[in-house]
């Protein structure tokens, strides 16, 4: 795999990515390396295990640790959301995706945590083009560093759905509904939660919502890719859509985004989603549940999944071989990849570049990190198409 460490360091010197760490299981066998810069005017050198924020990647997570309550049959897949939110008891719908946001209705049937799990409860996000998601901008929905998650998903109780429920897919808040609702089940804090039920078997040890005054000096620093201008610029407020990300906010939570990790952490969890196993044979998730989970729900009508950001309408759709789980994407179509993967294989990714897979038919899991928003597709497409080269 010293194919990786030629090809990431090309796009480093292009000034695409500050610097890359990535760590791959196969078959038993651990590759790791790292190539490049923590901060780019220091020019600091990347250090082993570093720290990053894994936006996104927060979702599996959190989405693994409600699944957990399914198999502990504390929730089950069909409850609808309000049983456990009754702020949501009054859920209004827009009349047509084309209306106003003053359009609106009673939804009809309420959101369940497998539309939650399925991101086709009908939420959107603040960075999405459509009159649901400027709505959550406008009320500055996830920009505060220091709201409660309860306080953001009450604010998120009184702006309509984009759709009625189970209609179509649309990537959205929804993972932020499911780590809310996980603390009104088990009566904690997302934290803790995910500190009990996962970190602590899984021996993540650096994952978490906030940094320790130590762990900062670890933490590589963000950047963002200008297209325009074709290399990385500074990004002084570390926020994507205005969205809070704080460093040392003990009191801070999030569903969908929020938490930093190491590339060894995450492959531990990683590993974990292959057998449902800790590595000390610790039952993390039933081989029912994760068998399901990590499996295409969706039929045709939700096809092909896409989530248009605006501005990069031209972009090739990086989710059109894929189908979706409960918390993961799934390949279910080698064509639409250039045959690189393997049908089933699984995972998720971070709007940082960060990415992970897990590949059950191969033994193989994989993450890499950097801090690039906006960033090209060429780090992930390098990464993936290296190792299915490598492996077959």
């Amino acid at each position: 795999m010293d194919e990786l460490f030629t090809k990431f360091q090309k796009h480093i010197d292009c000034g695409l990515y500050p610097g890359v760490e990535w760590k791959i299981n196969f078959k038993g066998k651990t590759f790791k390396n790292r190539v490049g810069y923590t901060d780019l005017s220091t020019q600091s050198l990347l250090q082993e295990n570093s720290l990053y924020r894994i936006w996104s990647m927060t979702k599996p997570i959190v989405s693994i640790a409600i699944l957990q309550l399914i198999d502990e049959n504390i929730i089950n897949l069909e409850d609808p959301i309000n049983i456990f939110l009754p702020k949501f008891n009054d859920l209004k719908v827009l009349k047509n995706e084309s209306s106003t946001i003053t359009e609106f209705t009673t939804v009809k049937n309420m959101p369940t945590i497998k539309d939650l799990l399925l991101h086709t409860a009908g939420f959107s996000y603040n960075f999405l083009d459509d009159e649901v998601g400027k709505e959550y901008e406008k009320n500055r929905l996830f920009h505060s560093t220091n709201s409660s998650l309860e306080e953001e998903i009450d604010k998120l109780s009184s702006i309509p759905l984009l759709f009625e429920p189970s209609k179509k897919w649309n990537y959205s808040v929804a993972t932020d509904v499911l780590g809310r609702i996980l603390e009104v089940v088990l009566k904690d804090n997302l934290q803790n939660i995910l500190e009990k039920k996962i970190f602590k078997p899984l021996e993540m040890n650096d994952t978490s919502f906030s940094l320790s005054i130590q762990n900062q000096k670890r933490l590589m620093t963000s950047y963002e890719y200008n297209a325009e201008q074709k290399k990385l610029t500074d990004l002084k407020n570390q926020k994507i859509s205005l969205y809070g990300y704080p460093i040392n906010n003990s009191n801070y939570a999030r569903g969908g985004h929020g938490l930093y990790s190491t590339v060894d952490d995450y492959l531990s969890f990683a590993q974990m989603l292959l057998t449902g196993k800790s590595k000390n044979g610790e039952i993390i998730l039933s081989e029912k549940i994760l068998k399901l989970a990590t499996s295409n729900l969706l039929d045709n009508q939700y096809f092909p999944l896409e989530i248009p950001i605006p501005g990069n309408e031209n972009a090739d759709n990086e989710l059109e071989p894929y189908g979706w789980g409960l918390g993961f994407r799934v390949l279910i179509n080698l064509d639409k990849c250039n045959n690189f993967g393997s049908l089933g294989e699984f995972g998720w990714g971070g709007a940082a570049a960060t990415y992970f897979l897990v590949d059950p038919k191969n033994d193989l899991t994989a993450v890499i990190m950097t801090q690039v928003l906006g960033a090209l597709p060429n780090l992930k497409n390098d990464f993936i198409e290296t190792i299915y080269s490598n492996i077959n």
